[in-house]
Parts: C-alpha cells; sequence; structure tokens
C-alpha cells in the first residue's frame, strides 16, 4: 500500500493557518484587510486577552449575501481575482482566499453579514473548521468577525504566544500601520472593553500622523513627493534630520496602501539620509511607494509582508533620491545657517559635561560656549551611552555592573563654531567632531536621572500646577504599564482619561520648562533602552 495520502480537509486548514495565521495580530490584519476591500468607511476592533479570548472585527462595508459568506469560508474562493493573469495586476489587499478559512479553522469562529439593501443577512457558526449553523441575522449593513479562543484546537500553536500585553501591543501596532496606510477610514479599538483609541477619517495622512502621535511630532516632518522613471510615485512625511529614534517602529513603509517590510527601502532611506543621522538611529518615515501593479510581485510571502520589485535597481534609487531632494527643500542653506566667529580663541576642553545651549547660537556667543566647555580639571568622562551594552532601566544590579564595565576616556577638543543651529562643530586629534546639542543634553539629564534612580532615589518636587498631557496610544499603554518605575524617577504621574495623564511632581534637581517634553523624551528613551535589553521586557512576561 503506498505510503503518501491525501491529507484530511481539517488537517490541510489547520497547516494553511499555519502560514497565515501567526498570532492574533495576524487576525486582526487580515480581517481589516477584507473590511478596507469591502469598502469600509468605518472599523471597530474588540480584543480581549490580548486577542486569544476574542477578536471582533465589524466594518460598515458592502457585506455579503448568504451564498457568498458560505463560499468566502471555502479554501481559495475570492472575488478579488479570476485567473493567474489578474495576479500581475492585483490592487487589492487580498486576493487568495485563505483568511477566512484559515482563522475558522483554528478558533470558535462567527460570522454576521448583511447587503446594504437586504433586508436581513445571514449568521455563520464554525467550530475548529466544521460549520454547526447557518441562519438568518440582522446586523447592520457591512460584516462582522466574531474570533474567540485562538488556537483552542491547536495547543502547540498557542505554547508559542507571547503574554497578553505583548500579544496586545502587536494588534496595537497592527492596526497602526492600517490607520496610517488607510487614514480615509474610522478606526476604534477598545482593549478588554478600554478605550484605547478612536480615529476620526480624515482627509489627508497629515491629519491621521496628528491623531496617532500628537501635533509635535507632525511639525517636525516634511513632506515628501516625487514621479520617477518608471512610474514609481512616491509621497508621504519624512522627519527632519534632527528627527530620529533608537528603533524602526517609527520607520513606516507601505507599497500601493499596502503596509510591508523592505531591506531594500531601509536601505535606500539610510542612504537617502546619508550623514544626516547619528550612528545606530532611525530616521521616522512613512514612506508611500506607488507603482504600476505589473512591476510589484506581492504573492511572495504568506503574509504578504515582503513584496519583489521587477526592478528593484530602480526603486532603490527612487527612493533614495526623494529623500536627498526632500531634505535639502527642508532646510535653509546650510552656508547661511554656519556661523564661525572671527578669531577662535584656542580653548581645549573635555566631554566632561556639556551644558546647556540654546536653540541658536551666535558668534558673539560662542567665547560664553567656549568657557561652559572647558576645561574643568582634567575630569574623565564615560562613553557616549549608545556605545555601551544597553540594560534594562529598572535592573540596579546591571547597571552597575555597565558603569563598571565603561571605560573611561578623555576627549580633547576645540570649538570652531555652530551648524545648522544644531550642532556644535570641533576639532579634536582625529578630526572634526559634530555634537547635537540637544541630544547631548537630553542625554546627560537621563543619564543623571539613571545615576540618582541607582544610587539614592530620587527626590520629587510638586508643581505649582499639574500638568495634562495626551500620548500616542502606544506609549500610552506603555506608561500605563510601568508606572512604578516612573515614580521611582521622581515623577509623579497618574492617568487621567484615555491617552492621557496627569503630571503633579518631577525630579527636584531638573528645571523644566516643559513637562509634557520631558515625559514624551523620558518615555522614549525608556522604551527604547528596555527593547534593546534581551534580559528583561518592561510590561513583558
Amino acid at each position: 500500500m503506498g505510503r503518501i495520502r491525501l491529507l484530511p480537509d481539517a488537517v490541510a486548514s489547520q497547516v494553511a493557518a499555519g502560514e497565515v495565521v501567526e498570532r492574533p495580530a495576524s487576525v486582526v490584519k487580515e480581517l481589516i484587510e477584507n473590511s478596507v476591500d469591502a469598502g469600509a468607511r468605518k472599523i471597530d476592533v474588540m480584543i480581549r486577552r490580548g486577542g486569544i479570548s476574542l477578536v471582533r472585527v465589524v466594518d460598515d462595508g458592502c457585506g455579503m449575501d448568504r451564498d457568498d459568506a458560505l463560499l468566502s469560508l471555502e479554501r481559495h474562493a475570492t472575488s478579488k481575482i479570476r485567473s493567474a493573469a489578474d495576479l500581475q495586476t492585483v490592487a487589492t489587499l487580498g486576493f487568495r482566499g485563505e483568511a477566512l478559512p484559515s482563522i475558522a479553522s483554528v478558533s470558535r469562529f462567527r460570522l454576521t453579514t448583511r447587503e446594504r439593501n437586504a433586508l436581513a443577512g445571514t449568521e455563520i457558526v464554525v467550530n475548529g473548521g466544521k460549520i454547526d449553523i447557518v441562519r438568518d441575522g440582522g446586523e447592520a449593513p457591512g460584516t462582522q468577525v466574531e474570533v474567540r479562543s485562538l488556537f483552542f484546537n491547536v495547543p502547540a500553536r498557542r505554547k508559542f504566544l507571547r503574554s497578553e500585553n505583548t500579544e496586545s501591543r502587536n494588534i496595537e501596532h497592527q492596526i497602526h500601520l492600517q490607520a496610517i496606510g488607510h487614514p480615509q477610514i474610522a478606526f476604534t479599538l477598545l482593549r478588554d472593553d478600554r478605550l484605547v483609541f478612536q480615529l476620526p477619517a480624515t482627509t489627508t495622512l497629515g491629519d491621521r500622523i496628528r491623531d496617532l502621535y500628537g501635533a509635535e511630532l507632525l511639525e517636525r516632518l516634511i513632506q515628501l513627493h516625487g514621479v520617477a522613471p518608471r512610474k514609481i510615485q512616491i509621497a508621504g512625511f519624512i522627519g527632519q534630520a534632527g528627527l530620529s529614534r533608537q528603533t524602526r517602529t517609527q520607520q513606516l513603509i507601505f507599497v500601493s496602501g499596502r503596509a510591508i517590510e523592505s531591506g531594500l527601502i531601509t536601505s535606500a532611506i539610510r542612504e537617502g539620509y546619508h550623514t544626516a543621522l547619528m550612528k545606530g538611529q532611525y530616521p521616522v518615515t512613512f514612506l508611500f511607494l506607488d507603482l504600476d501593479p505589473a512591476t510589484v510581485d506581492v504573492n511572495v510571502h504568506p503574509s504578504k509582508r515582503e513584496v519583489r520589485f521587477r526592478d528593484p535597481g530602480a526603486v532603490r534609487e527612487a527612493v533614495a533620491r526623494c529623500i536627498q531632494q526632500t531634505l535639502e527643500r527642508g532646510r535653509t542653506e546650510w552656508q547661511q545657517k554656519f556661523r564661525a566667529p572671527t578669531v577662535v580663541p584656542s580653548i581645549v576642553g573635555t566631554a566632561s559635561a556639556l551644558p546647556q545651549i540654546s536653540a541658536t547660537i551666535t558668534p558673539r556667543e560662542l567665547p560664553q560656549l567656549e568657557r561652559e566647555f572647558a576645561l574643568r580639571g582634567q575630569k574623565t568622562v564615560e562613553p557616549p551611552i549608545g556605545r555601551r551594552e544597553k540594560m534594562p532601566i529598572s535592573s540596579q544590579e546591571n547597571l552597575t555592573q555597565d558603569r563598571a564595565r565603561s571605560t573611561p576616556v578623555q576627549q580633547q577638543f576645540q570649538i570652531i563654531g555652530v551648524l545648522n543651529k544644531l550642532y556644535v562643530l570641533m576639532e579634536n586629534a582625529n578630526g572634526l567632531v559634530l555634537v547635537d546639542q540637544h541630544a547631548a543634553h537630553e542625554r546627560i539629564l537621563f543619564e543623571e536621572l539613571r545615576r540618582r534612580m541607582e544610587e539614592q532615589g530620587v527626590p520629587s518636587q510638586k508643581l505649582l500646577l499639574s500638568q495634562i498631557f495626551e500620548l500616542p496610544p502606544r506609549d500610552a499603554d506603555w506608561v500605563e504599564r510601568n508606572m512604578p518605575i516612573l515614580q521611582k524617577m521622581g515623577i509623579g504621574i497618574e492617568s487621567f482619561g484615555p491617552n492621557t495623564f496627569k503630571v503633579d511632581s518631577l525630579p527636584a534637581f531638573l528645571n523644566i520648562s516643559d513637562p509634557a517634553q520631558f515625559m514624551r523624551k523620558v518615555i522614549d528613551d525608556l522604551k527604547s533602552a528596555s527593547s534593546s535589553s534581551s534580559a528583561m521586557r518592561l510590561g513583558e512576561d
């Protein structure tokens, strides 16, 4: 008897689901993409326990009749393509007909849908790939998909899921991508019956970025637009040269409305910024590429996260050149921004303590600046934090070891001038040195906070007036879970509504003029430090 056999449909469906449904965020992604393709103008998402217990996606799209609803649960049944040739011109987010049957095969699944002009809708209940109930439903026009007990029948897959907090953050990130990619659609997210965010439909990408990330970030972005040969259209926003992150979490790339990951485009972005970024820093980008569908293969990855370009060299060159040109337009002439004194005093100093520097420095102010930078008892200084092994903020033992490993170095320099109102231009034995004055000062403050927190704790001082500030949903969730760390740093903070917080005290040794800006910077640094450590991730597991 032959040893090769056809797999039963149930087993084949679970195998297929392994490629399409990796985790709860994959479910949310597939369902939202179906809603977008259905012409939805409003998409509501509800999750419980990181999407493991429940994922519910409700849209106001075109809906389906009973026959189409049943067919949508069959493998490789789709309304998007009809022939192999159609794969060359795919303009929708979905096209394989795999998502719904794959999700239904590994969950307790309920689909309710109704066409806009229909008198009644259809409800279908599926358990582990087996259809149990098909009946009339009375829901509003559109489609509602409810996924419960994900991987209940595949325990091996469930063991590989991360903590509920981690899975929830993955879902929020996925919704962020979809919301940025489709600003014309309103999005709502409820997590464990708590409203995380409610994004109204907007007419511009800039409005959606402001709603998600705040007006402060939007003000530091430059609008990007250009048309390259081979009908490559590029649009979106990129950060100014001084705006960067320690991770790629805000480096978002879209091709024909689809969020993707692309080493090719990431490399082109880096090339476009060239020397405008410090080593180890990543630019903030909301990059949209629109190409002829025939020049992009979106069918190369199970979850469609990656694409293949027919002419990758042309795409890389177009992205890099567009970013370079946009950065040039966004800055004033560098020669006009550079101000050097007529006579540069021969003052040599060490980088033992960088002073606070105003945003604008004139030649008249340089002597005072040099005095502030001047040698103070030939003190030594630790290497920049970026060159040390990054450790979790709340691990005192690791911080002590980290400091012990740091070898003091002495760097002598001579100040030459100020470049673009941002960088202090100096020289030492090795050549020219550029110091981002604001980043240096922020780093000194952050390191002092870490040192005091480690040694004796940070005394706090009450503010005369409490400060209220709002954070992007992803940052707000992080703060909710890590308030003890912030309080240990001398920061009195508490929730004050959805994604909103109140600060009534700050570290006593700091003179902070803008508490909200200070909090955003501290949160960004803490998140970057914790995410780069493999020893511990704050708020996870």
